[in-house]
């Protein structure tokens, strides 16, 4: 149970949080680095987690957001869906307000 409670802790910790496999700026696959661009082009800061890094992290946040796939999106702490829907959001025109929403919590973090 710790893992998942580390997991809700960061979800809740940070107003705009993606989990990914390596970095915004050395992401480790094409969809982390779609995803991360994605909200990098929204303009605002947002939190990230290595999930190549976080070994236990990585196998447990499937069960935790019943999301299999990487990466992961939250947002206030709901998830948000992965590199697809985030992309899509953003094509249309609805994944930019909500982040600038969220980021003017002031909880966001880098």
């Amino acid at each position: 149970m710790e893992v998942l409670d580390q997991i809700r802790e960061q979800v809740e910790s940070h107003a705009i949080l993606l989990y990914m496999k390596g970095s915004p700026e050395q992401p480790q696959c094409g969809f982390s680095a779609q995803a991360s661009q994605v909200l990098m082009a929204c303009g605002e800061r947002f939190a990230y987690i290595d999930i190549l890094s976080n070994p236990e992290i990585r196998a447990n946040l499937p069960k935790f957001s019943d999301w299999p796939t990487f990466p992961q999106l939250f947002i206030r702490g709901e998830l948000v869906g992965g590199c697809d829907i985030i992309t899509e959001m953003y094509q249309s025109g609805e994944l930019q307000p909500m982040v600038k929403e969220a980021a003017g919590d002031g909880e966001a973090a880098s």
